[in-house]
């Protein structure tokens, strides 16, 4: 059964390129980004992994953990690792699971077979400090993904969580945000959105992100 939002997310635990991990205790506090790649040594996986490294301080000023996973053996991706830091000018710090078990994937429906029987989709899943999932993307195998889309994603998450606004298509960081429909006190409104905000209609009232 695939993983719906709001799931918690399975706790596993595998062997990767940093040791042996367990997961809900390895994310401890922090939000996590799992996603999986369908062989090492493959090179849009590479690329992937190489952009991911390069990305370590956006992730951690967000509080997030990457964790990769192959369904291939730890020698396998600590050689892997030597050709994504030599080849993409990166560092890769964080952990590769090592699922030749495939107890991973099973666990988060990571193989789909009528596109490949044996090998991972490119899945991905963020999941919150409560080890909710609060985002699921599946690529197919010849498609590498966006980062910046998953860092976008990650902020709105954030924001919402912590603010009563929902994020507009295209947005980004600065960007106006909505006042959720189900706040309609306008003294509330004013408290909590001094900067004020536009009612383009009554259901789309646009307000400066809060947290800027």
């Amino acid at each position: 059964m695939s993983l719906r939002l709001g799931d918690t997310a399975p706790d596993f635990e595998q062997d990767s390129s940093v040791g042996r991990i367990k997961f809900h205790q390895w994310l401890g506090d922090s939000w996590g980004v799992l996603f999986s790649h369908p062989a090492d040594f493959t090179p849009v996986c590479t690329t992937e992994l190489g952009l991911t490294a390069k990305l370590a301080s956006e992730f951690e000023k967000r509080n997030v953990k990457a964790i990769a996973l192959s369904v291939d053996n730890v020698e396998s991706h600590k050689e892997w690792i030597k050709d994504i830091n030599e080849t993409q000018a990166a560092n890769v710090g964080f952990p590769i699971l090592a699922d030749g078990d495939r107890k991973v994937s099973e666990l988060y429906d990571m193989i789909h077979p009528n596109a490949n029987a044996t090998l991972t989709v490119r899945s991905l899943f963020v999941i919150d400090a409560q080890k909710k999932v609060r985002l699921t993307i599946t690529y197919p195998a010849s498609t590498g993904r966006n980062f910046d889309e998953i860092l976008r994603v990650i902020d709105s998450l954030q924001l919402t969580d912590s603010h009563q606004v929902a994020t507009p298509g295209n947005w980004k960081q600065g960007d106006d945000v909505v006042i959720v429909p189900s706040l309609k006190d306008e003294e509330e409104i004013k408290r909590k959105f001094p900067k004020g905000y536009k009612a383009v209609r009554p259901y789309l009232r646009l307000t400066p992100q809060p947290n800027k």
